[in-house]
């Protein structure tokens, strides 16, 4: 039952993670296309140009983004292998320094040394790896992410979050279509903004402001150099 309870965590953590490289691969493709065709069509009201611009940037960037997630991911992990190799040698060759480095972390956290004594020597015999792991490094055993998997919910939201800059300029009438996708980004940059705040754990209204104002910044800057090229 305990197990089946640990591995349904573990799972669940996973899958956060998987959610976050989601909701991150959409802000990206939202911020990033935003970025580059608001900049054409400041510099030219061809539409079909616009949308050759924004078509070249979603396929680069969702490459990009995938190929990102993947090689982060995997050292990620390829560090984690690393630590937990150290901590078996550590506990192999100088059990006594781990056990004191995790009873004296336990005391200088608050726990009274008594109780922190209990403690360490109840986990140190349950799994002395997977405690010394968790103490020295911050990360669980067995709980890596899929670097593919990461991969694919980046690439898959990434030009997920491009359609909405990319349909805004092109369908919306000259006269309005760079106010209209501006305001139109600056709604979606404002949920994954509080989606990911959610996620993490971040304050709510901090987080969605910043996302927000990033891509308005963002905006203006590719919207005053396409100005001053097409002048």
């Amino acid at each position: 039952m305990k197990k089946e309870s640990t591995h349904k965590k573990l799972n669940l953590s996973q899958r956060n993670n998987l959610v976050r490289a989601a909701v991150m691969g959409a802000n990206d493709g939202i911020l990033s296309i935003s970025g580059i065709v608001i900049g054409v069509a400041a510099a030219t009201s061809a539409t079909f140009t616009i949308f050759i611009a924004g078509f070249a940037g979603i396929l680069a960037g969702t490459v990009s983004m995938a190929m990102g997630e993947y090689v982060s991911v995997h050292s990620q992990n390829d560090a984690q292998v690393r630590a937990e190799a150290e901590q078996r040698y550590a506990l192999t060759n100088d059990y006594p320094t781990e056990f004191n480095f995790v009873y004296e972390k336990y005391v200088a956290q608050g726990v009274p040394s008594e109780l922190a004594d209990k403690a360490t020597k109840e986990m140190m015999a349950k799994d002395a790896l997977g405690t010394t792991v968790r103490e020295r490094h911050g990360f669980t055993l067995h709980h890596e992410v899929s670097a593919i998997g990461a991969a694919l919910a980046s690439m898959l939201s990434f030009p997920s979050g491009s359609l909405l800059p990319m349909l805004s300029i092109t369908l919306f009438p000259s006269h309005i279509r760079i106010f209209a996708t501006g305001l139109a980004v600056a709604l979606a940059l404002a949920i994954t903004g509080f989606s990911a705040a959610k996620l993490s754990g971040a304050n709510l209204v901090r987080a969605t402001l910043r996302n927000v104002i990033a891509g308005i910044f963002t905006m203006i800057i590719t919207f005053t150099i396409g100005s001053l090229i097409g002048a």
